[in-house]
């Protein structure tokens, strides 16, 4: 292993290259251009012939790794998060036909809108069209979700959705790079039918991916990303999502005093949300950009 100092950015474009990418194809906006630029200037690109594409926008760059994707191939389609809302129609599809090569879709969020119109957080894309997300806290584990994310969304068939915020993108740290791997041959589904959505189709796509769920949140619940850390001081507990967590931790070097959830990984895991709900008087929510497991949250306390 190689231990490289690299900005978020990069740390995602070094892992989908020793990933075996075949392709990333992406429409410029900050904070996640410097992905594909990073792969368009890797030596490894020309070596590979790694399609690497500016596309006319997010909605054909989110259909071209699609295709890639379909053929067997590891691809991956960046934008920023107003980028997403061209890409919708696309990617809510994506969930409903699934993959077979990995397909990552990273959305870079940019809370406070340090270089955008506008303020979204695209983890309400990913809940609306039920498929499992990561949410890196520093550098390095951006780098292993990818890494490791593509092997994850063959496995369950379904495109996954990292997002990224500014401050981790745009900032430096050691990350710690892993063998590369072969890029994937060519390769087909059994079923060709599912990557064609008539309305016959589409509802037994659909039905399928529904009854998933319980299988996404048992692998939420099940992952390293997803970690429940007891504390001694039970009238708070905390759960703390994506570079939140890493925001905590800079303020309790030592060790926290209070009983801490990290989230890494969505669907929410539920089985660890209600153990830190029972056990403390109070809750805090750190997350960057909108409430969005602060709702969830809300929702599941209401259900009990």
């Amino acid at each position: 292993m190689s231990k490289q100092l690299l900005l978020g950015d990069e740390a995602i474009a070094q892992a989908a290259l020793d990933a075996g990418l075949s392709g990333v194809y992406a429409y410029p906006g900050t904070p996640s251009t410097e992905i594909t630029e990073y792969i368009q200037m890797a030596p490894i690109t020309s070596e590979r012939n790694i399609h690497c594409r500016w596309s006319v926008n997010e909605k054909t760059a989110m259909e071209s790794a699609l295709g890639m994707s379909f053929a067997g191939k590891r691809a991956l389609v960046c934008m920023k998060h107003v980028g997403m809302n061209v890409a919708a129609d696309c990617f809510i599809n994506a969930a409903i036909t699934g993959v077979k090569g990995g397909l990552i879709v990273l959305a870079a969020d940019d809370p406070s809108m340090h270089s955008s119109q506008n303020e979204q957080d695209s983890r309400f894309y990913g809940d609306f069209s039920l498929i499992p997300m990561y949410e890196p806290c520093n550098q390095q584990e951006a780098y292993d979700m990818v890494y490791n994310g593509f092997e994850f969304s063959e496995k369950i068939g379904e495109p996954l959705l990292v997002r990224m915020v500014t401050r981790l993108a745009h900032s430096r740290s050691g990350v710690e790079c892993k063998p590369t791997k072969p890029q994937n041959n060519l390769s087909f589904s059994e079923d060709p039918r599912q990557f064609i959505l008539l309305p016959g189709n589409a509802r037994k796509r659909y039905k399928t991916l529904l009854a998933r769920q319980e299988e996404f949140i048992k692998a939420s619940e099940e992952s390293s990303y997803n970690k429940y850390t007891d504390g001694p001081n039970k009238k708070l507990g905390i759960v703390a999502c994506g570079i939140g967590y890493n925001y905590l931790m800079e303020n309790y070097p030592e060790g926290c005093e209070y009983p801490v959830l990290k989230i890494g990984q969505y669907p929410l895991p539920k089985k660890q949300l209600l153990q830190l709900v029972e056990s403390c008087d109070e809750i805090l929510v750190l997350e960057d950009g909108q409430p969005f497991v602060e709702k969830h949250l809300k929702g599941y306390l209401a259900s009990e």
